[in-house]
């Protein structure tokens, strides 16, 4: 019974100096800033390799804000398919031209399919 009146008495004591402590300087903490996504994907252009590298996630409690961590995966995943569209559109534009071009040289060889180095070539050219 002792031990028990003797650790009460120290958790009351405890809890009134850290009360007393507490109230003495009258200073209120302000409110939280909640926690948001600081450098966001740029809107005025795609989105870069620097700008993924650089995005940073706002983090809760429990992992990620869900809310911003949608958004940005889902600018990248349009983008990410937009430039799939492209690459597929250029693919076939080049597989045309070669169609083409083997087409007025004759020959009855069947075009070989596109390369994606052949377009960096053609576009590092123009």
């Amino acid at each position: 019974m002792f031990w028990f009146l003797l650790i009460a008495l120290v958790v009351v004591v405890a809890a009134v100096t850290l009360f007393v402590a507490g109230g003495e300087r009258g200073d209120v903490l302000p409110e939280a800033v909640p926690d948001r996504l600081a450098g966001p994907l740029p809107a005025d252009r795609p989105a870069a390799r620097a700008d993924v590298e650089a995005l940073r996630l706002p983090v809760v409690l429990r992992g990620y804000r869900m809310a911003d961590t949608d958004e940005a995966l889902d600018r990248l995943g349009a983008e990410l398919a937009e430039r799939d569209a492209r690459i597929a559109e250029l693919e076939a534009a080049l597989a045309g031209a070669r169609a083409a071009a083997a087409g007025t040289a004759g020959g009855d060889e069947e075009p070989r399919p596109a390369d994606p180095r052949d377009i960096r070539d053609t576009e590092a050219g123009a």
